[in-house]
């Protein structure tokens, strides 16, 4: 796709037009696959996360060790959990011999709609930009850094999550993918 640097001369859209309906394409599809993934499973993406990182462990983690590998904070897995529970989809269980470690595990009917689940969106991504050669992904990277400095975005905590947005202040999570 070549860009011109000012395209208003014939009547197009200018390369900073492009470039902000480039990203809300991005935005979109991420709001139509979370929107997507709660109609159809009753699910937040953080929600899938927790119960694809419960699947791929042989033994049931601690909330912080869950925390950690879905990249988000302890309270709002704790959250997560508390929902998950209620639906049956995990178990929580007390260490007997450390009763402040708690541990989850999914249960059957987690496991059952987790194989019926799709996959996250950062998967396909994932799969697409390995394809990419080395060059091509410096320069994705360095765009989207360079684009996020421009966005006052540089200092934002932020998780490899795609996501509308990470843990809330109160626990819940991001309706995210």
């Amino acid at each position: 796709m070549v860009l011109e640097a000012d395209s208003s001369q014939r009547g197009g859209m200018s390369t900073t037009d492009k470039v902000l309906v480039a990203l809300r394409r991005i935005i979109r599809t991420i709001d139509l696959h979370s929107r997507s993934l709660v109609q159809r499973f009753g699910l937040t993406g953080p929600q899938l996360a927790v119960l694809k990182a419960l699947a791929d462990r042989d033994q049931p983690p601690s909330i912080s060790h869950l925390a950690a590998a879905v990249h988000v904070s302890h309270a709002t897995v704790t959250g997560i959990c508390h929902r998950l529970e209620a639906r049956g989809l995990v178990a929580r269980q007390r260490s007997g011999a450390d009763r402040r470690r708690v541990t989850v595990q999914l249960t059957p009917l987690g496991e059952s709609l987790l194989a019926e689940a799709p996959p996250r969106l950062q998967e396909h991504f994932t799969a697409r930009f390995a394809q990419a050669r080395d060059w091509e992904q410096f320069q994705i990277l360095a765009s989207l850094l360079r684009l996020g400095e421009m966005m006052e975005a540089g200092q934002r905590d932020a998780a490899p999550l795609l996501a509308e947005q990470p843990g809330q202040a109160d626990g819940s999570e991001a309706q995210a993918f």
